[in-house]
């Protein structure tokens, strides 16, 4: 089965989550099953210290699987794995009509471009970063015959992303 990939990218503080965050609503408000993908360049943890599947870990288990009867979890410890690729991540979601990729901004999939005035960096990465096919922002851009859009134009984002990828719009499940 064909994955549609569509990512969200931009510097920190661009407004990246706030879009994914409102795309994913949208989506599934339009009845697509939606499923993201967050790259962090940075050390985090999902688990909080002293919780039991924090103790297995600790103890050294190289996987810890955490199931209830509302969702369930699987942390992998990488050790001295190298990072996983997209591509690598990808094989190991369950089907979903759209996986919605924030961050891993060098990749081939297509990606929305996010752009706020109170972002750290206000380079553009149209250009230099490949296949930004749009750019989102809170200020008017011009960007070489790029899409843009109003960073709060989630209907438009989404219509978009819609045809971009030949998706077909469903009704409410």
């Amino acid at each position: 089965m064909k994955q549609n990939v569509f990512g969200i990218t931009g510097w920190k503080n661009s407004g990246k989550t706030t879009l994914t965050e409102r795309l994913v609503a949208a989506f599934s408000e339009r009845g697509l099953e939606v499923a993201t993908v967050k790259h962090a360049h940075h050390a985090f943890d999902v688990d909080q210290p002293g919780t039991d599947s924090f103790r297995h870990r600790a103890a050294g288990a190289r996987e810890v699987a955490v199931v209830s009867s509302l969702r369930w979890a699987l942390m992998h410890e990488l050790k001295e794995e190298a990072e996983p690729t997209l591509a690598d991540i990808l094989t190991r979601l369950s089907p979903s009509d759209l996986v919605l990729v924030e961050g891993f901004k060098r990749g081939s999939h297509p990606k929305i471009e996010c752009r706020r005035g109170e972002a750290r960096d206000q380079a553009p990465l149209a250009g230099s970063v490949p296949a930004i096919v749009a750019v989102a922002s809170d200020a008017p851009t011009a960007d070489g015959g790029l899409p843009s859009f109003d960073l709060d134009d989630i209907e438009g984002i989404v219509d978009f992303i819609l045809a971009h990828l030949n998706l077909q719009k469903r009704k409410n499940r």
